[in-house]
């Protein structure tokens, strides 16, 4: 939750199509200069992207990505020249890469750390400058113009809960602010498409054209891992969303890219550029630790419910699971908690909306003042329960749950209403962030030992195996480059 507290973003004005994939047909030519109206088109919309997924960041880390990312973009002759492309590294803790026309191209430090050469930064950049070079999005845009910047902003299971009537609708969208994923869905025709373009410009840039497919498989791996971790399953995305099935993809890209071709992979001048780069939450924007979120700047913690889940978007903190979902945010607060919550009803309904909680109730949790309502809303055949509980921190500052339940299972969440608190001073200096660390495996070491290393109680060998591509039965040998991460400032 970017530095919440300090700007809410005002977003869903103006349709805009990220480049991903959809429908079928011949790749256009990939030769055609971008124009002024593409050129323009990005420009509007950089910022905005930049602020949603964290910002962008800086230093030598972010000098690297850039390079690289320009080198494999003028393969794709969009643009004469390296200054005719702009390529950012995002502040963001989510496994996501996508591009605008007028050649802006992202890459989050999430996904830039689960890669394991050069390569295969250059393969999903140019995934993405292949999607822009195909004009998917402009194609996309013309068959979901409905779809404003909010895209498909993952909204794990509130299509099903809430179905497709005005009102679900709404609250569809509502939650799906709370995800960090800002791109619409391509279809696999089209994904196909890019992954051929981003083959081709590795292959003029002189690199390993197998790259393609081994980042897919490590993004699959990352996928089915964080799956297992969270109890839910694999098919819930990050980039897997709005680039389709990376698992399904991976043979495709290999064989594709045919043999081994002697193609340049960079695999240790990539460890050693982005070695010390963060891994994971950034405490600027809170952090989530088991079922625990905690935010250092903004001093409060809460714990979501058992079997729940949570993703920790630039807007709000999503908790998903099996008994409804939820999100944490706030809005502008002027004193009084009772009209704040019943702003938050009118806001879920939209404009023309008479969604109003039954009753209001105030109460104090752990010495904040609290209020709370909800209300019961048709949904098709079936009825959902709306709750918002909100909290006041300051005159001028107030944070709520908004969460969505099948009708009398409201109460899934009062363990996690009631688990907002503030944090100590002690409390928020003792949260340190993870970085990447890049160490040379001695003799001696081995998977098990180096798994050790890790900044993390459980799964330690299984986190270790994917971020380094290593399969079950695969060993380190002594001189050879891995990644782990740790704790540090």
């Amino acid at each position: 939750m970017t530095r919440i507290a300090r700007s809410i973003l005002a977003l869903g004005a103006a349709p805009l199509a990220l480049a991903g994939c959809v429908g079928g047909g011949t790749i256009p030519s990939a030769s055609t200069p971008i124009t002024p109206t593409e050129a323009q088109q990005g420009a509007e919309f950089h910022p905005q992207l930049l602020n949603e997924f964290g910002g962008a960041m800086t230093g030598s880390h972010a000098l690297y990505v850039e390079q690289v990312g320009k080198n494999i973009a003028v393969q794709s002759g969009l643009g004469n020249a390296r200054e005719s492309f702009t390529v950012s590294l995002l502040n963001s803790p989510v496994n996501n890469a996508f591009a605008v026309p007028g050649g802006y191209i992202y890459t989050t430090r999430q996904l830039v750390t689960l890669m394991n050469n050069e390569a295969e930064l250059a393969a999903v950049l140019g995934h993405e400058v292949g999607h822009v070079a195909a004009r998917h999005s402009q194609r996309r845009q013309q068959t979901a113009q409905r779809n404003s910047i909010l895209g498909v902003l993952g909204a794990i299971g509130s299509a099903v809960l809430l179905g497709d009537t005005g009102l679900g609708d709404s609250l569809s969208r509502t939650f799906m602010q709370g995800s960090q994923l800002l791109t619409l869905k391509f279809s696999r025709t089209q994904e196909l498409q890019a992954d051929d373009l981003g083959i081709e410009y590795l292959t003029k840039a002189g690199y390993d054209r197998r790259a393609m497919g081994t980042v897919l498989a490590s993004l699959a791996a990352q996928n089915t891992l964080d799956a297992q971790l969270q109890g839910r399953n694999a098919s819930v995305p990050t980039w897997a969303s709005t680039h389709p099935d990376p698992a399904s993809r991976v043979q495709s890209a290999l064989a594709k890219a045919g043999p081994a071709s002697g193609g340049t992979t960079n695999r240790d001048t990539f460890l050693t550029r982005i070695n010390g780069l963060l891994y994971g939450d950034d405490p600027a924007q809170g952090l989530i630790e088991g079922s625990r979120f905690i935010h250092p700047e903004l001093r409060f913690s809460f714990t979501a419910p058992q079997g729940f889940y949570m993703v920790n978007g630039t807007r709000a903190v999503s908790i998903q699971g099996q008994g409804g979902q939820a999100q944490m945010t706030l809005a502008p607060y002027a004193g009084n908690l009772e009209t704040y919550v019943r702003q938050q009803f009118t806001a879920l309904g939209g404009k023309d909306s008479t969604l109003a909680p039954s009753q209001m109730q105030r109460t104090t949790v752990n010495g904040l003042p609290a209020a709370y309502g909800s209300a019961r809303v048709n949904n098709g055949n079936s009825q959902v329960d709306v709750t918002v509980f909100a909290y006041e921190f300051a005159r001028d500052q107030a944070y709520h749950f908004t969460t969505i339940t099948p009708a009398g299972q409201a109460a899934t969440f009062n363990a996690m209403f009631q688990s907002m608190r503030r944090i100590s001073q002690s409390e928020a200096s003792a949260v340190v962030p993870k970085k990447l660390q890049v160490v040379t495996v001695a003799r001696g070491d081995t998977v098990a030992s180096l798994a050790r290393r890790m900044a993390y109680p459980t799964a330690q060998v299984e986190r270790f195996r994917v971020l380094n591509a290593l399969a079950s039965g695969d060993s380190v040998t002594p001189g050879q480059k891995v990644k782990i991460v740790v704790n540090g400032r």
